[in-house]
């Protein structure tokens, strides 16, 4: 069981399986709002603990595809932890436990600004990675 939270705590979820996999997203937004580092969970996997009515949802408008919730006491970046999909990305900077997952994906890598630079071997795509 992998236990994460908000940074006040209000918003609490528990994860019954690790995360299938991890990526970096690179588009502005999601750099804007501190959620580049995702993990896919399944959706029969996470259970919200505490604070679900604290969470708002900002929706994406294309060429995004996934929209982004926040806990809106203290603004920490959810990812996608409202989906109604199977599989969807949260922030992995929420999980409070020990991942035991590397990074495998580079997404949006046109918008990475210079400064940012890449160190390790992922995939890396221009827009989402192929399905």
């Amino acid at each position: 069981m992998l236990k994460g939270s908000c940074c006040c705590n209000t918003v609490k979820f528990e994860l019954s399986e690790p995360p299938s996999m991890m990526g970096m997203c690179h588009c502005s937004r999601c750099r804007k709002v501190g959620a580049s580092s995702l993990v896919f969970v399944k959706a029969e996997a996470l259970t919200i603990t505490s604070g679900k009515g604290e969470i708002t949802e900002y929706k994406a408008q294309a060429p995004y595809k996934y929209n982004r919730c926040f806990c809106s006491r203290c603004g920490t970046s959810l990812g996608e932890i409202l989906s109604s999909d199977e599989v969807f990305p949260i922030s992995a900077h929420c999980i409070d436990d020990e991942l035991k997952i590397e990074n495998q994906f580079h997404e949006f890598v046109i918008e990475k600004p210079k400064w940012s630079i890449i160190g390790d071997n992922a995939k890396q795509f221009m827009g989402h990675p192929e399905e």
